[in-house]
């Protein structure tokens, strides 16, 4: 009897899911849109740390205010996953702060991948789609896929010009 116990707990195996991605990897290779972009966990990951971040304070819910919207087709630093990974990292000119040493890169490219499909860069089925607040837009998995280009920013607003001083 112990025999027969013992046989059958050495057949069960625990599912294992690995809810933290590993971040090294290159984009070439397609495994951002397979760990990232098509995985449900990781866009609504992406969308709760979009909240907890306070990104929504300067880009409302994806629609704009202080920083761009994020919902139109006009992106100024690239809108291919590495160039919005390193405007999250790095930051940009006139607010956009910098995250690389306050956030892992795993979290940093769940925001990427939220942020994607915020202009329905991602396939439907995995966008998340459920808000528990108040409902700004249509949910992310019923936006129509926008043709993003690069704007080059206005060097006047990004850099404003110097002052000479008063002679």
């Amino acid at each position: 009897m112990v025999a027969l116990a013992a046989l059958a707990f050495a057949g069960c195996q625990r599912e294992e899911r690995n809810f933290r991605p590993n971040p090294a990897f290159s984009t070439a290779a397609g495994r951002y849109a397979e760990e990232y972009e098509q995985n449900a966990y990781n866009l609504s990951e992406g969308k709760r740390l979009f909240q907890a971040f306070n990104c929504v304070g300067c880009h409302g819910h994806g629609g704009g205010g202080m920083g761009p919207p994020l919902i139109d087709a006009r992106w100024f630093y690239g809108y291919e996953p590495p160039d919005i990974f390193t405007t999250i990292s790095k930051g940009r000119p006139n607010g956009m702060p910098a995250f690389e040493k306050k956030v892992p890169a795993y979290q940093i490219w769940q925001l990427v991948a939220y942020v994607r499909s915020l202009s329905g860069q991602v396939r439907s089925d995995a966008a998340p789609g459920r808000d528990d607040d108040m409902k700004a837009q249509p949910p992310e998995h019923t936006i129509d896929r926008e043709r993003p280009y690069v704007q080059k920013p206005d060097p006047d607003v990004v850099e404003p010009p110097k002052k000479e001083p008063p002679k």
